[in-house]
């Protein structure tokens, strides 16, 4: 999957857009993937489900 990245969206550019005002997982492209979420913490745990760090080699 492409890398994931937060973003915060305040409440002037969420009524252009559309959306909510709160933090959402973008692509590369600003493409919106998941979100709103209530803080930048939860919008990580989210694209790390999303999109896992790759495993550590031994």
């Amino acid at each position: 999957m492409q890398k994931l990245s937060p973003r915060h969206v305040l409440t002037e550019e969420s009524l252009r857009l559309g959306v909510e005002s709160g933090w959402y997982s973008t692509k590369v492209s600003g493409t919106f993937v998941s979100g709103p979420h209530p803080t930048e913490a939860a919008c990580r745990s989210r694209i790390n489900e999303l999109d896992p760090p790759p495993a550590k080699k031994r």
